[in-house]
């Protein structure tokens, strides 16, 4: 009797057992595909939200579109030179100190072009000085040889430039040499004095380049 009991008890457990087993993987796969489901419809809000957040960050692209770029240029120091791009190019911003202006005039006779007659600059900017302020001189920084990036050279007479060097900017590929106002010496492979880029004040501390408005400030 003890044997049927446990034989029955067997049999009838067996269907019990397996029909519990069967709910089991109905209910993983319910919870399987919701998840999934969830995954793919997550991935889609966020493959949809993608171009709108996107464009609330336009700056990049309209910047290598040729938009104007705003520089605050208060905190550099007096002959220090900052780097911004523009339209894909690099474009110096030199705070130039005193002595350095005053040198300008000292370089004319060993520069190919001292008055900035070839049109390399607005025409605000066609001054000893090549800029809107004396002290501070914006260019694109990229040799009118190859388009190589010449080098900043501040210190005076170094000895591979040479006892009269005043400063400047020479290019280590071709031997190019430019003084602090970006106007070109002679005898170099550049044919002319560096770019100067459309640029206004939006304040004293502000610039913009890229956009020079109806006239300089």
């Amino acid at each position: 009797m003890r044997g049927r009991t446990d034989e029955k008890r067997g049999k009838g457990d067996a269907p019990v057992m397996a029909t519990a087993t069967e709910a089991d993987v109905d209910s993983g796969k319910r919870r399987f595909l919701l998840g999934a489901t969830s995954v793919v419809g997550g991935i889609g809000v966020v493959a949809a939200a993608t171009p709108f957040v996107m464009s609330l960050f336009p700056s990049e692209r309209a910047k290598a579109a040729g938009a104007p770029v705003e520089i605050d240029i208060a905190k550099i120091e007096p002959g220090q030179k900052i780097d911004i791009e523009w339209r894909g190019k690099v474009v110096w911003l030199i705070n130039r100190t005193k002595a350095m202006v005053e040198s300008l005039p000292k370089q004319d006779a060993r520069l190919a072009d001292p008055n900035s007659n070839v049109p390399q600059q607005p025409a605000y900017c066609k001054n000893e000085h090549r800029s809107i302020k004396d002290a501070m001189f914006v260019a694109v920084g990229i040799c009118t040889h190859l388009g190589c990036s010449p080098t900043y050279r501040p210190e005076l007479a170094p000895a591979d430039l040479g006892a009269d060097w005043l400063g400047g900017f020479f290019c280590p590929c071709h031997q190019s040499k430019f003084d602090l106002a970006g106007r070109v010496f002679r005898g170099v492979p550049a044919p002319t004095n560096l770019v100067i880029p459309p640029h206004k004040y939006l304040s004293d501390s502000k610039i913009l380049v890229g956009d020079d408005g109806k006239s300089a400030t």
